[in-house]
């Protein structure tokens, strides 16, 4: 005999919320250490790997870099077990991406000063650290659409989300103070098991917040298309196409910066503290104006101006990061450029899912996550590459202690950091012209998704005990 469940308003528990935000933040702290500051710094500056290696480590790491995405989102799709299809990945994956990490950061025997040593920890410890973190990352990513039904439950969620994703920028920056000069070998070895303790840390955080939220299992229900026709379709929806650019962008903006942070502040004589400050209240004051005015300029036009603002924030640092007036005005700028990629990106993403939903019918986000990923992981290996390719060219010496360097080569570090990133700025700002969805059709369209939505959710909902709430 059935029981009777009283019908109550879908909700997800505050520490359901707290822990898969705090999983999110933790694993994008080990890839902003990995791919966007530390790792190449403790490799070339630290343990004298070549510059040359190095850029080809990343380029040759680019390409699984860019396959494994779709591939692993799809095998995460087609996942059945009794906890979910994504939760296994998280739970029984985050004590390996732990191993992984610590690969990364070990003193094999032999290796101090073996060029080749060097280059093949390097390489083999990328390709084992990426594949778990992307297993690992995709499904929290795609974990908020397990966890509820409803926009409205949802939403909680993304909430949290922003929040925490300002430790992925304060951790790797207050890492950055604790970093050995070159000789060191003692303050290397400290630095060292510092990495290899944050890295054991966060694996337990993803680790421990799987016991405190779970999945719901009703994207499962849906029936996937077939690999290489989730592909095509994702790549006929114009509003996609015209996204990626920006998209890409961002994730290099992010790579390249916070790379460059690392040698800027090793040979550049500018006050840390200052610059800091006007960073943080880019990011604060930043955050306040995308929401505050998203519904009013409208996405489109919150994001073109982002990209210009982030735009000019290079160019102040490329012609004046030697003058500390000009530089903190740059890192307000950086401020207003990250705020924009933490808020306005995921929105404008899942206005392209949304569109794809219109075309299709079927709700594509693990798919268009792996594609996306498909596209911009590689922006990550292009930045290391193009930062390191560029300093050498400028004359850079990693085997000099801090501040050392020559005039050349200092400029070289402003232009390796901000120049390339300057650049896909400013054709960001331009391509997003081209972006379709805005305007009275778009929120027509959007109008009527959200009715499909409601219904699509009343009638799940309901099945199951829920009262559906507007």
């Amino acid at each position: 005999m059935s029981t009777l469940v009283q019908p109550q308003e879908e909700r997800v528990p505050i520490k359901s919320r707290v822990w898969i935000s705090l999983a999110d933040s933790a694993v994008a702290i080990l890839q902003s250490l990995v791919a966007a500051s530390a790792l190449t710094y403790y490799f070339v500056k630290l343990r004298g790997l070549e510059t040359g290696l190095a850029g080809t480590v990343w380029l040759l790491f680019g390409i699984w870099n860019a396959v494994n995405d779709p591939l692993l989102g799809y095998i995460s799709d087609r996942t059945r077990s009794k906890i979910g299809r994504r939760l296994p990945y998280i739970r029984y994956g985050s004590p390996f991406l732990a191993l992984a990490f610590i690969v990364l950061w070990l003193n094999i025997p032999g290796s101090d000063g073996n060029q080749t040593l060097m280059f093949i920890q390097m390489l083999i410890g990328l390709f084992l650290y990426d594949t778990l973190y992307t297993s690992i990352a995709t499904n929290i990513y795609i974990m908020p659409y397990e966890m509820a039904v409803s926009n409205k439950a949802r939403s909680t969620i993304y909430i949290w989300k922003i929040l925490f994703m300002v430790f992925t920028i304060v951790v790797p920056m207050a890492l950055e103070g604790l970093k050995p000069d070159v000789g060191d070998a003692a303050g290397i070895e400290a630095f060292r098991w510092q990495m290899i303790g944050v890295g054991v840390l966060m694996a337990a955080l993803v680790y421990i917040s799987t016991f405190f939220y779970r999945e719901k299992n009703f994207t499962q229900e849906q029936k996937q298309p077939p690999f290489l026709s989730a592909i095509k379709e994702c790549f006929t929806n114009r509003s996609f196409v015209v996204f990626e650019t920006i998209s890409f962008t961002v994730i290099f903006a992010q790579t390249a910066l916070m790379q460059g942070i690392w040698l800027y502040f090793d040979e550049i004589d500018v006050p840390k503290t200052i610059l800091y400050v006007a960073l943080a209240a880019g990011i604060i004051g930043g955050v306040v104006l995308w929401v505050k005015q998203r519904e009013k300029w409208g996405l489109k036009t919150c994001t073109r101006i982002m990209s210009l603002v982030f735009a000019i924030g290079c160019l102040a640092l490329l012609v004046g990061g030697h003058q500390v007036v000009i530089a903190a005005f740059g890192f307000l700028c950086f401020g207003f450029g990250f705020a924009g990629g933490m808020y306005l990106i995921p929105l404008m993403n899942g206005d392209v899912v949304d569109y794809d939903e219109h075309k299709t019918g079927l709700r594509r986000e693990g798919m268009y996550a792996g594609i996306n990923s498909l596209i911009t992981k590689p922006a990550i290996s292009i930045a290391q590459w193009a930062l390191l390719t560029i300093i050498a060219a400028f004359g850079y010496d990693q085997s000099l202690a801090n501040g050392m360097q020559s005039a050349a080569a200092e400029t070289g570090i402003l232009v390796g950091w901000v120049a390339p990133t300057g650049v896909l700025l400013l054709i960001s700002f331009l391509a997003l012209t081209f972006y379709p969805l805005t305007g009275s059709s778009w929120e027509q369209i959007k109008k009527q998704l959200a009715m499909l939505h409601r219904e699509k959710e009343k009638k799940y909902l309901e099945e199951r005990g829920y009262t559906y709430v507007e």
